[in-house]
């Protein structure tokens, strides 16, 4: 009795050790509850990593001379990360930036990433354009004419009216996605400026549909364009397969997918930029593992005449 009382009590001390490993190596492996997960990650990766990190090609591409996924189209474009150049912004300083979507190639807006290093500071646009910024790494103060500053983190954005005194700067590294486009004025109609940050915005109703929308400026006819942050689960996509007037520049923020413009499919990514012109087919569907969101412009309030 006293034998088989000793050999379950070393079993279970047996069993107990070799649970207690496989507890260790699980938890060491990540498959842990999200508590420990968050305690073993110390160094999480920032918001928006990919647009400022990219992944330029596939492991197995990387040394392949010539690769690249952008295409160029008379009514849509794809500008994937090892396709920009950056060159010194004009007005700006310290500050290199690339041009993504201009009217040369038929839009009637530019679209371009601004790099600010240490001690640099933003140009105005020419006069009669307006100007919006979203912040994708680091932070920037703006400062208006009357010398209020706001600091401008990850996430937050500003519209500039046309021909409005600011000055963006930043200290440190920042990077920014700016839209400008000459505003097409309406009588009785003024844009005021807008300061704010994504999760300040309300999710809007999208029938029909399954992603979630939110909606950066105000829908109301001084506004000649929005700007819209639109976010999709993984396998979720567009259910409408969209063909309209309007012009779109998007730049993915993150997670990847499969966008349909015309009669081509392009497996896309955190980092990519898209331009699409009027009436060209469009659609997207969200794949791999982490949800998908992009910053996508778009006209609107305005008679297409």
């Amino acid at each position: 009795m006293h034998y088989f009382s000793a050999f379950f009590a070393k079993s279970f001390l047996l069993l107990s050790t070799i649970f207690g490993v496989l507890s260790i190596a699980v938890t060491e492996e990540g498959f842990c509850s999200a508590p420990f997960i968050i305690e073993s990650n110390s160094n999480p990766q920032p918001l928006y990593s990919k647009v400022t990190n990219p992944t330029l090609s596939p492991s197995h591409l990387q040394d392949l001379p010539g690769f690249t996924r952008s295409v160029y189209k008379s009514d849509h474009a794809l500008i994937t990360p090892e396709s920009h150049v950056f060159s010194p912004l004009p007005d700006w300083s310290n500050t290199l930036g690339a041009y993504l979507v201009t009217p040369a190639m038929g839009s009637h807006f530019v679209m371009y990433i601004a790099k600010m290093q240490e001690s640099s500071k933003s140009g105005l646009p020419p006069k009669h354009v307006e100007r919006f910024i979203f912040v994708v790494q680091g932070f920037v103060t703006l400062t208006n004419v009357s010398g209020n500053c706001k600091t401008l983190t990850v996430d937050s954005f500003a519209y500039l009216p046309p021909n409005t005194e600011h000055q963006f700067e930043s200290y440190e590294s920042a990077t920014l996605v700016v839209f400008e486009r000459r505003y097409a004025y309406l009588e009785d109609y003024i844009p005021e400026p807008i300061v704010g940050s994504t999760n300040q915005q309300p999710l809007l109703d999208t029938p029909g549909e399954v992603f979630q929308l939110r909606k950066l400026l105000p829908t109301s006819l001084p506004y000649d364009f929005n700007i819209h942050i639109m976010d999709f689960q993984p396998g979720e996509f567009l259910n409408v397969k969209e063909v309209h007037y309007n012009q779109h520049g998007l730049l993915l923020l993150e997670g990847q997918g499969i966008y349909r413009l015309g009669d081509s499919w392009y497996p896309v990514e955190a980092g990519d930029a898209i331009w699409m012109a009027p009436f060209v087919l469009q659609w997207y569907a969200a794949l791999g593992k982490i949800p998908t969101r992009y910053l996508l412009y778009k006209d609107v309030n305005r008679n297409p005449l």
